[in-house]
């Protein structure tokens, strides 16, 4: 039996790591073609042209963080981002179609391999007496192109999880970077700034790996491991984020008239629209790419179901039912912050010596942590007071504190559940009309419910 077990768990690592196996290089490769961006794929998606392309000079457009590569002691002599993003930028414009880049970035080159030339054609003049043509003039570009990678940030978003058990386990980790990118545009004549975009792209890194160590038998020992690590290409990134900045450049250009498309209907066309659309969304986006805005109306109406256990002087508590109604109020609901009534009805038992039925009411204060997400952990606290149903001997108001914790998953900005666990103190130990011990008696709850938001939604703040 236990060789099976142990076959079944190293059969189960096996498969769980063979992912990164099946690309797992056993030959060197030649050289290939750099691989492309998506965002290369929206570059060949731009509306086409004007006849003529737009003259753009980039003097330089290089790393501007100063930042070196973070590593577990600290930090390497190599650099976070490429050094190269004016080469990048460079192709990325070339490749749009509407912009004709000229050479800027090693402009003492050009003019010293001029310089050669004339000087060539001269020398030959002289020997041969025939009249050299002259070399034509450079061109000037209309429009300077400026900016840079102006920020790396690493470990934005960080963790992992992982399970051992006698010897077998498995854990994954990951890691999210940031690289910021800005372009600017500035005419040539005036000197004016006419445009400034900004795009930014998250790098990812992973890390998954599973192990096995235990004795199969007496000095038998089974030891194995497997995993991978991915890192998403530094440069893929910063590649993928200029040329968004691009797109974005021609784009805006249109909007505002700096630049016009070959045909003119392309400007309300579905491309520049779903462009404009994807940024006006982006105002809703924050930095970790969660959309955020005020999902739930001021006005609630909740209805639950939930199982009650009863904790107390008597033996053998039982699990029974539970029902409760709740009015919920948020007067801002950017804040988290939100009230609520609550009137519902629960069962306790013991044994078969004690059953019981109860309504209450309470007033409570909630908290939700992430009030714009659609899914979202909250805690609650409150007080209020219990009766017998049907009232019976003992006192027949009981006064009592509750808290509890959960989560809501919105399915539409209308209609949310919730799963949580709550539970209620009493302060007198006569629920089950038993006094016995220093502790008063209490039950909680595992509740599943759900909420309909009323009236209309609130109007989105700013980020």
């Amino acid at each position: 039996m236990r060789v099976l077990l142990y076959s079944c768990l190293l059969l189960l690592l096996a498969v769980a790591g063979c992912a990164p196996y099946f690309h797992q290089p056993f030959t060197t490769e030649r050289a290939r073609l750099g691989a492309e961006a998506r965002a290369n794929v929206d570059l060949s998606q731009l509306p086409a042209p004007p006849a003529e392309r737009i003259v753009v000079a980039v003097y330089k457009f290089r790393d501007q963080t100063g930042q070196y590569k973070p590593t577990q002691a600290g930090s390497s002599f190599s650099t976070a981002v490429t050094q190269g993003g004016t080469s990048i930028l460079l192709r990325a414009l070339e490749e749009s179609k509407w912009f004709n880049p000229i050479e800027r970035e090693n402009l003492g080159n050009l003019l010293n391999e001029r310089k050669i030339i004339r000087s060539s054609r001269a020398e030959y003049q002289e020997l041969t007496g025939r009249k050299e043509p002259m070399l034509p003039s450079l061109l000037f570009a209309g429009v300077i192109l400026e900016g840079g990678i102006i920020s790396y940030d690493a470990n934005v978003v960080t963790g992992g999880a992982g399970l051992r058990y006698f010897g077998a386990g498995a854990s994954g980790q990951y890691r999210q970077d940031r690289v910021t990118v800005y372009l600017r545009a500035i005419s040539t004549s005036t000197g004016e700034i006419l445009k400034t975009v900004y795009t930014s792209k998250t790098i990812l890194s992973q890390q998954v790996d599973a192990s096995l160590f235990r004795f199969v038998n007496f000095k038998r020992l089974l030891e194995t491991e497997t995993g991978f690590t991915y890192n998403e290409p530094t440069e893929m990134a910063v590649k993928e984020a200029i040329e968004k900045s691009v797109q974005a450049m021609v784009y805006e250009g249109i909007r505002e008239k700096l630049w016009m498309p070959r045909n003119p209907a392309d400007e309300n066309g579905p491309a520049i629209s779903a462009y404009f659309r994807e940024k006006s969304d982006n105002q809703e986006i924050d930095v970790l790419g969660r959309t955020q805005h005020d999902r739930r109306a001021q006005l609630g109406v909740g209805v639950s179901g939930a199982t009650t256990r009863y904790v107390g002087d008597l033996k053998h508590p039982q699990v029974r039912g539970s029902a409760e109604l709740a009015l919920r109020y948020q007067r801002n609901p950017a804040s988290g912050l939100s009230t609520a009534f609550h009137l519902g009805y629960f069962e306790l038992g013991a044994g078969d010596y004690f059953k019981q039925s109860f309504n209450y009411a309470e007033l409570a204060a909630y908290y939700r942590i992430f009030p714009r997400d659609r899914f979202t952990p909250y805690i609650w606290g409150g007080a209020g007071a219990t009766a017998r149903s049907p009232r019976g001997n003992g006192n027949a108001i009981l006064p009592h504190v509750a808290g509890g914790v959960g989560g809501e998953l919105l399915l539409t900005d209308r209609f949310g559940i919730n799963l949580g666990t709550d539970a209620r103190y009493y302060f007198s130990d006569e629920l089950d009309r038993v006094s016995l011990g220093k502790y008063n008696d209490y039950f909680w709850t595992v509740r599943l419910g759900a909420t309909f938001y009323l009236g209309p939604r609130p109007r989105s703040s700013a980020l």
